[in-house]
């Protein structure tokens, strides 16, 4: 079956504009896991306990939505490419700076971790393959979306075809018109729910590890897999924006019960259970009122549109060592937290926005590690 020609496209500017907000909110949430209570690879000499129901809250969508953008971006960046060529942009894109990364980026971030082990940095390196991460030094760290990223490109590589061709196309239509009624779409979170029922009996935590994730993985595939078949439906997308306000009604509503669960139930299993399921569907309808709202109010370009988003996939490759070094410096430093947060967000965006300016853009072979485009 030969894949149908797409019809030319304008640049979904949303698009973009919401990937820049969410890899912003991922730089936001690490600086978060530096003062918050739970463990993280370097602490503040200060924690509070007051960030941590609202990162729980940010941690239910922004990756979810992170992989549903990024379904929606690999759909437009396939364009008219053969599936090799797929795969090549893919490996470039993704794999190689996955390596790189993995080699000289975490490298850093394990060794302030454990920086009382080791006499210097050169000295960690000697170390850097004893044993897997947390309790031995080879790890990925926040490389695992990476990686997950191009795992997903492979696994849907030899379906590419049919997802463009006629038969395909008529068949979205067909399943357009249906989910363009009011709340829909929420019949895809049968299958997210049914997914994570079945998988997480066996796979319940989330550690970004793959051989032992293989829920959260299923998980992000499904909304990486609804960004590139029904957010590239232009139907679909126009009712999303109109529907927009129910969906964060009830991303509301189910907000304001996931966190009243623990003082409406006692049996544990029970509050498992609703948690997860929850969890799922403020994932889901997060993520689509927040399609339906940067599509209303920011699908238009700008100079500066472009600018960020070519920057901001080595934003995210530098963002967490930063904050990691920076964060290992100032912990010891007595400032309210409030304040000392202020401090590290301005200087954590502040080194890693001199190193991309200074470094990363200017030289074509950083530009290849960090994932851009050769000048």
């Amino acid at each position: 079956m030969k894949p149908i020609k797409s019809k030319k496209h304008s640049r979904q500017f949303y698009i973009d504009w919401l990937r820049i907000l969410l890899i912003f909110s991922v730089f936001l949430y690490h600086i978060g896991m530096y003062f918050n209570s739970w463990g993280w690879h370097v602490k503040n000499n200060i924690t509070v306990t007051w960030l941590n129901k609202l990162m729980w809250f940010l941690h239910l969508w922004r990756m979810p939505l992170l992989f549903l953008v990024s379904g929606v971006g690999t759909y437009y960046a396939l364009g008219h490419r053969t599936v090799k060529k797929y795969l090549n942009e893919r490996f470039t894109r993704l794999f190689i700076p996955f390596i790189v990364g993995v080699i000289t980026l975490v490298p850093v971030q394990v060794y302030i971790e454990k920086i009382d082990a080791y006499s210097s940095l050169g000295s960690f390196y000697l170390k850097m393959f004893d044993g897997i991460y947390p309790t031995g030094n080879f790890s990925w760290h926040h490389l695992w979306f990476i990686l997950y990223l191009f795992l997903i490109s492979l696994l849907i590589s030899p379906f590419l075809n049919y997802l463009r061709s006629n038969r395909f196309n008529i068949l979205k239509e067909q399943w357009g018109l249906l989910l363009q009624k009011p709340l829909a779409l929420n019949l895809y979170l049968v299958l997210l729910i049914g997914s994570q029922a079945i998988l997480r009996q066996w796979f319940p935590d989330s550690t970004h590890a793959l051989y032992n994730d293989w829920a959260y993985f299923i998980y992000y595939t499904l909304f990486f897999i609804a960004g590139f078949v029904f957010i590239t439906d232009q139907g679909l997308v126009k009712a999303i924006e109109n529907q927009r306000r129910l969906y964060l009604i009830e991303t509301v509503i189910a907000t304001i019960f996931l966190f009243s669960i623990s003082s409406l139930f006692t049996h544990q299993k029970l509050m498992d259970w609703l948690y997860g399921i929850t969890g799922i569907i403020i994932g889901w309808s997060c993520g689509l009122a927040a399609l339906g709202y940067t599509k209303k109010y920011f699908n238009k370009d700008s100079r500066w549109r472009k600018r960020l988003n070519e920057g901001i996939y080595p934003f995210y490759l530098l963002h967490q060592p930063v904050i990691i070094v920076l964060g290992y410096y100032f912990k010891n430093i007595e400032l309210p937290v409030v304040t000392k947060m202020l401090v590290l967000i301005s200087m954590s965006f502040f080194v890693v926005v001199l190193l991309y300016e200074l470094f990363v853009k200017r030289f074509n072979i950083l530009r290849v590690i960090f994932g851009m485009k050769k000048v």
